[in-house]
Order: C-alpha cells, then structure tokens, then sequence
C-alpha cells in the first residue's frame, strides 16, 4: 500500500546469535561500523588535481555487554585464544519488532575476542554486573 507508515525500530529489542554458544541477557552491543579507507593520488600529468581512490576496508570492534550469570561459555571463547589461536565463530545481531519478529540482521563473520573485562563489584551499589567482551571480526554485513 503506498504511502504506508513505517516506524523506525526501537534499540532496545535485539537478540545475538553466535555459532555454538547459547547466551541470553545481552544488555548491550556497540561498534557494529564499518569504513573505507581513502588513497590520494596525484598523477603526473595533472599536478593540480588530487584523485581518490578507494582503499582497504576497516571493521571496528564490536563489544558485547551481559548480566553476569553461572555460564561461562563466552569467557572460555575468549580464554581459548591464549594460546595464540583464536576460535573464530560468526555472529548475527538481530533487532525485532514488538512482536519479536526478525527484522534487521548483522552477520559478522570470523570473529574472535580480544578483551574480557569482569564485573566491577561495589558494596553500595544495586546495580547489575556487567560482563564485556571486545570482538575483532573479518566483515559485517546487513540483510533481511
């Protein structure tokens, strides 16, 4: 139907799926970007025009925040790493409607983690403990 109304999705309903690992509870996911690098070139029959060129293609880290719970299957991903081979795995972020249908996907493909952090604790504080993990990743790319 044209001209039908189409609302933009909200932030906060999101699922993330990673190869083998079952984790609920993410409260966060940053750094889903990616960029194009810029080559200047000058050739030598135009001194005064610069051309652009496209160059590499950079992937920014993608950090993952969770609610600390007794499962300890994306600490050990990370802790695998150690010895210099990383498990890559793919990953997909999906945000969804109010539903819970599936409406925007980010694959990410070859990811491994780079940075744990534990849960800052406080004795005065009420809030929930947060784990993070800091992923590198080969490619992003957007579908449905």
């Amino acid at each position: 139907m044209a001209g039908q109304r189409k609302d933009p999705l909200l932030n906060y309903r999101f699922k993330i799926e990673i190869d083998g690992i079952q984790q609920a509870g993410f409260s966060r996911a940053t750094g889903l970007n990616s960029s194009i690098s810029v080559i200047e070139y000058r050739e030598g029959t135009d001194p005064k025009q610069v051309r652009k060129l496209s160059g590499l293609t950079n992937y920014g880290p993608i950090i993952l925040k969770w609610g600390i719970t007794d499962s300890k299957e994306l600490y050990h991903w990370f802790h695998s790493g150690m010895d210099g081979s990383p498990e890559r795995k793919n990953i997909s972020i999906v945000t969804m409607d109010d539903a819970g249908n599936d409406k925007a996907r980010w694959n990410i493909i070859n990811a491994w983690p780079v940075k744990y952090d534990a849960p800052d604790f406080n004795a005065k504080g009420n809030d929930v403990a947060i784990e993070t993990l800091e992923i590198v990743h080969e490619g992003i790319t957007r579908v449905e």
